[in-house]
């Protein structure tokens, strides 16, 4: 999808879809989760059926691989050598092709198993029971893929060859979880609670996410509180955190989006959950 909105001519190989399919399924099994993010993925894309174990699907996956200037996979190193999509063959046959492979995983745990949940896990991005709101290394690592693809054109247009890129999703969850790691967005940190003007509060009827966090931003939500604002030592005292609060706790949701525009508070209002 990054790569199509890019403007990319995108071809993707699906596998058949299982025994006793309804007509019209599709192999991916987003296709069989959630079809409308499955049409939306893959608008624009040509959609081609082919099982790559068989010697029609390797005729027809080569086929393609002859007019690609990149091949995107997501396979496991092992399957990509039993579907013999191994790069050391495939820059042999296309030297002009390059490959991006995504992996959950680098180096020697590129066989574990994994998924979007379990790499924000192991990053700290997990709290408690709850699941995340989003799929963050998947979509991170998307972007990071078509990154990768870019990367490879470049690189095959100064090199005059194709060349082999990884792009892992735990590396993806790793950098969204940098600010965390840098120690900014923990709890009591500069952005994870400590600064008044960047937290979400209780309104009259809902929530409102508050990000003053520029010191002009800060100085004119406190003005509005009636807050004495005294630079950034002054957002992160305890009185100033209860004066926002009071104020914020009598407002409506209403109010507070006409205060926003008044006054140039970055702040987004939330029913609540």
């Amino acid at each position: 999808m990054r790569c199509r909105e890019m403007g990319a001519t995108c071809v993707k190989l699906e596998p058949p879809p299982g025994a006793g399919a309804a007509p019209g399924s599709s192999g991916d099994p987003m296709g069989m989760y959630n079809r409308s993010a499955y049409a939306t993925l893959n608008q624009g894309v040509r959609v081609l059926v082919a099982d790559l174990k068989s010697e029609a699907g390797q005729r027809a996956l080569h086929r393609e691989l002859a007019k690609a200037d990149v091949l995107l996979t997501s396979f496991r190193p092992s399957a990509l050598t039993k579907l013999k999509l191994q790069w050391k063959d495939l820059h042999r046959q296309y030297p002009l092709l390059s490959q991006v492979a995504i992996v959950g995983a680098g180096g020697a745990r590129a066989e574990q198993p994994g998924h979007d949940l379990t790499y924000l896990a192991e990053n700290g991005l997990v709290g408690g029971l709850e699941l995340p709101p989003t799929l963050y290394a998947d979509m991170g690592g998307s972007v990071m893929a078509a990154e990768a693809v870019l990367q490879a054109l470049l690189l095959s247009r100064r090199k005059n060859k194709g060349h082999y890129l990884e792009v892992a999703l735990c590396d993806a969850a790793r950098y969204l979880a940098l600010p965390r790691t840098w120690g900014l967005t923990t709890p009591g940190a500069a952005v994870g609670g400590a600064h008044a003007g960047y937290r979400v509060y209780a309104c009259q009827d809902g929530r409102v996410a508050v990000a003053a966090l520029e010191p002009h931003f800060a100085k004119a939500l406190c003005q509005a509180a009636g807050a004495d604002y005294a630079g950034i030592a002054s957002m992160l005292s305890a009185a100033t955190h209860q004066q926002i609060a009071r104020y914020l706790l009598g407002m409506t949701r209403a109010a507070l989006d006409k205060l926003a525009a008044e006054r140039d508070i970055p702040l987004h209002t939330l029913a609540n959950s």
